[in-house]
């Protein structure tokens, strides 16, 4: 996976509903993209777990928006007139990370649809993978877009790495909090669909979809090493994971039951 490059060349409007505050941006391509800043609250781990999330998930072939990287420039945020938006832009000049932008989409409602089996096996197990504490029925993160659900927003996974040493030992541990999935209800083929899964994420796959995290996310005051060795340990414990996944997916299929 080698993503995109593109530059921001208009602010367009901010989307609140977003922790983050993320924006939606036109760029030097013409289209209009979800842009979330690296200067947000969340800082660039953030950045770090959308990126890996997103190709993981992309690899995995789960519907999901194409990503991209986009260069902000800081002049952007002179004709911004709310102070906290100019602050958030300038704060965040340089690499950032965008989505396409999915016109129209609407948040998932639980209650009134649910995908099949298959879907909400594939998807309960990636996120369990990839320890993502964010796809619940209070936050789904699942969008509906022309009658085909959607995953968006994976910042809060791989939470492990904030404050991490490169240790890669938790890699084998599993995720309780996959019991407040929204979909988990409907993973019904769960052991099914385990092995396919795991198939697909060799270490090869995995060390070009790590690869394209950028260094300049890679080296604040939290980083253990120089970009390419923190790289390598991402690499390592999602492999291990792979390896070790039984844990995390038994653990699913109990909080099914």
């Amino acid at each position: 996976m080698t993503l995109p490059l593109r530059t921001a060349t208009r602010y367009v409007t901010p989307l609140r509903e977003g922790g983050s505050m993320p924006a939606v941006v036109e760029a030097d391509d013409e289209g209009l993209y979800v842009l979330k800043f690296r200067g947000a609250g969340q800082g660039p781990k953030a950045l770090v777990a959308e990126v890996i999330a997103g190709g993981l998930a992309k690899a995995l072939q789960l519907p999901m928006p194409d990503l991209a990287l986009m260069d902000l420039d800081a002049e952007l945020a002179r004709t911004e007139g709310d102070p906290e938006i100019q602050d958030l832009i300038k704060a965040s000049a340089g690499l950032n990370l965008a989505m396409d932008y999915l016109p129209g989409a609407v948040n998932f409602d639980p209650v009134a649809e649910q995908p099949d089996a298959d879907l909400a096996s594939r998807i309960v197990w990636f996120d369990a993978f990839i320890s993502n504490v964010d796809r619940t029925a209070r936050n789904t993160n699942l969008l509906m877009w022309h009658r085909r659900l959607y995953l968006i927003d994976h910042g809060a996974a791989l939470y492990f790495h904030h404050g991490w040493d490169g240790d890669v030992s938790g890699a084998d541990k599993a995720f309780p909090l996959i019991r407040d999935h929204v979909l988990l209800r409907g993973a019904s083929r769960l052991a099914e669909i385990d092995g396919g899964m795991a198939a697909v994420l060799t270490e090869a796959k995995i060390a070009g979809i790590v690869a394209d995290v950028p260094d300049a996310w890679l080296q604040g005051p939290d980083g253990f090493g120089d970009p390419e060795t923190q790289r390598a340990a991402y690499v390592r414990y999602l492999v291990r994971r792979v390896a070790q996944r039984d844990a995390f997916v038994q653990e699913a299929i109990r909080a099914r039951a």
